[in-house]
């Protein structure tokens, strides 16, 4: 196969983990290039707001499901084998409450809340919890086993094994997605991967207008918990969720949140933040142990992210644009740690296709 030039266009989980993968062949020189790099944080660089962990909401035989399944087994095998990773095991205990049936945060979560969940045979421990084990305004609740990550580790360390396959990194700001092939450090690329993430909405040549924000706010606090927890809604408003996250490496417990369609707000609502932590408290009381209160939590940053929605789920596929291939893979939602290692597969998929196919053309020609 001849050598071919590619540059991955965004640097967040889903093009870091998609140029890692590529990075794997020999005759594939991968270039990166990004507004936004990690160690950034700003309202258009999603990735580093995230929790993270993996709580499987995919639509049994959708795409985000498939690309779920493939991704569960990789970010297990890197949480045993690869510590400096930032990923290790929490019990999650995901309770339901009937009531938040059809609400935003209800139909969010509608998978993930099912005693009888399509990942219940994927994970480790999965099991019903009898209604002993409830907080007193839940029906139904689940517990299993599964993988949270400190972002702040995680995404340096995909760059990290990026750099160490010879991929390179450079900075940018692109109006077309066209301009993409004249970033790459060995001329003109041969194919560009879409990996911008909400940018895809502003993108020329790409201009999706499917996709749209999804904003969510956290409070990440010094005060340590042993699992992840999670209900299906609130009484606070149908966008509004609780979720609480223990970081790997001392990565701090993150307490959320909210999903706020078509908001682009990136400063966060001290009320909404105020919620937050007294649910989370009320949620799990060794938060605060001594009297309750949100006074007892050591606030560590406030935080806010605007997730990746796209109408139809993410979108992965190819296309010509200007006569050159593009393959997208953006639109990943909240998921993009969930369901990533998944599309890049997927990416890589398409982009040995394109390969193979133009390569046949140039051995006629």
């Amino acid at each position: 196969m001849a050598v071919r030039n590619v540059v991955v266009v965004g640097a967040g989980v889903i093009g870091l983990s998609t140029a890692l993968v590529l990075s794997k062949h020999k005759d594939i020189n991968v270039t990166v290039v990004s507004k936004h790099m990690p160690g950034d944080y700003d309202i258009e660089y999603a990735s580093p707001w995230a929790g993270a962990n993996s709580w499987p909401v995919g639509k049994p035989g959708s795409t985000l499901q498939k690309f779920e399944k493939a991704t569960w087994p990789e970010l297990h095998r890197i949480c045993r084998e690869v510590p400096e990773a930032g990923i290790h095991l929490q019990e999650s205990r995901i309770y339901g409450r009937k009531k938040d049936a059809g609400t935003a945060t209800g139909l969010w979560f509608e998978e993930l809340c099912k005693e009888d969940a399509w990942f219940r045979e994927m994970v480790p421990d999965f099991r019903v919890l009898p209604k002993s084990q409830l907080p007193e305004d839940c029906d139904t609740g689940t517990a299993f086993t599964s993988v949270c990550i400190n972002t702040a580790v995680y995404l340096p360390w995909i760059l990290g094994q990026c750099f160490k396959n010879g991929v390179i990194f450079t900075r940018g700001i692109l109006t077309h997605i066209s301009e993409a092939g004249n970033f790459h450090s060995l001329g003109h690329a041969d194919i560009v991967v879409n990996c911008t993430g909400l940018l895809a909405s502003k993108l020329g040549g790409v201009m999706d207008s499917n996709v749209y924000p999804g904003r969510g706010q956290i409070v990440v606090v010094r005060n340590k918990v042993d699992q992840m927890m999670t209900t299906s809604g609130t009484d606070d408003g149908s966008e509004e969720a609780t979720y609480i996250m223990g970081r790997a490496i001392a990565g701090g417990t993150i307490l959320g949140g909210c999903l706020q369609h078509g908001s682009w707000e990136s400063q966060p609502d001290p009320n909404l933040a105020q919620r937050i932590m007294q649910r989370s408290i009320d949620l799990c009381p060794s938060l605060a142990p001594k009297t309750g209160k949100v006074s007892e939590l050591s606030i560590v940053r406030h935080g806010v992210g605007l997730r990746p929605m796209r109408k139809g789920g993410p979108r992965v596929e190819r296309e010509k644009i200007d006569g050159s291939w593009v393959v997208h893979n953006y639109g990943h939602a909240g998921y993009g740690y969930q369901s990533g290692w998944g599309s890049a597969w997927e990416a890589e998929k398409l982009v040995l296709e394109i390969v193979q196919e133009t390569g046949k053309l140039q051995a006629k020609l």
